[in-house]
């Protein structure tokens, strides 16, 4: 690199596959825009997922999962924090901007038209039964993508029995979610805290 050759910090610079071209501000645009259009309730994990990680390939599965887990520990929906997360990610700040857009558009859209359509079907039977199948599916599409990567987060006897206490205190004990984040965070951080076995060993070789 010349002397009037800026450096640029690996920090500063989207995360981009070697040998690939930086995903366009477009594609993310429209990506999150479907993904908004088309997920329902809770079972939008199973669509980002399939959409992020098996069609795109924006991220692994370890990857989603930390996107994941920062965006169900932050305030808001847990699809909108993904999709500023991502886009971010891919594009700096313009692509977490076009993801976010992309990901609220539809919501926006189709929430304010199926209000008014509500607002006076609400006593039709046949609205009952349409809403009670959306939350059926949703179920089944958040036990599928559970399935897919939860045997790659849960090999240890330590993660499982995290994840039992999270859901014993949520769903048996109710306690709030920001208790129990309170609560498991700081346990979570105790047990698996940086120790001097896993940092790699110098030789004396290497120290000279």
């Amino acid at each position: 690199m010349s002397a009037t050759e800026p450096s640029v910090s690996p920090e500063a610079t989207p995360s981009v596959a070697p040998g690939t071209a930086p995903v366009s501000i477009f594609e993310i645009f429209l990506t999150f825009l479907v993904i908004g259009a088309t997920s329902f309730g809770g079972g939008v994990v199973a669509y980002l997922r399939n959409a992020l990680v098996v069609s795109k390939g924006w991220l692994d599965d370890e990857q989603f999962m930390t996107a994941l887990e920062i965006s169900q520990a932050l305030p808001g929906l847990n699809a909108t924090n993904m999709s500023v997360i991502v886009g971010d990610r891919l594009r700096g700040p313009v692509g977490a901007i076009a993801g976010f857009l992309g990901m609220t558009l539809p919501g926006g859209l189709l929430v304010f038209a199926l209000g008014v359509f509500y607002a006076s079907n609400h006593g039709n039977p046949a609205m009952h039964s349409v809403l009670a199948g959306i939350g059926a599916s949703s179920v089944g599409l958040l036990a599928a993508v559970t399935l897919q990567i939860g045997h790659k987060q849960l090999e240890h006897f330590t993660e499982i029995a995290l994840v039992v206490i999270t859901v014993v205190m949520v769903s048996f004990l109710h306690i709030s979610l920001l208790a129990v984040l309170l609560t498991v965070l700081p346990l979570a951080l105790f047990i698996y805290r940086p120790r001097n076995d896993d940092r790699p060993k110098i030789t004396e070789e290497e120290a000279q």
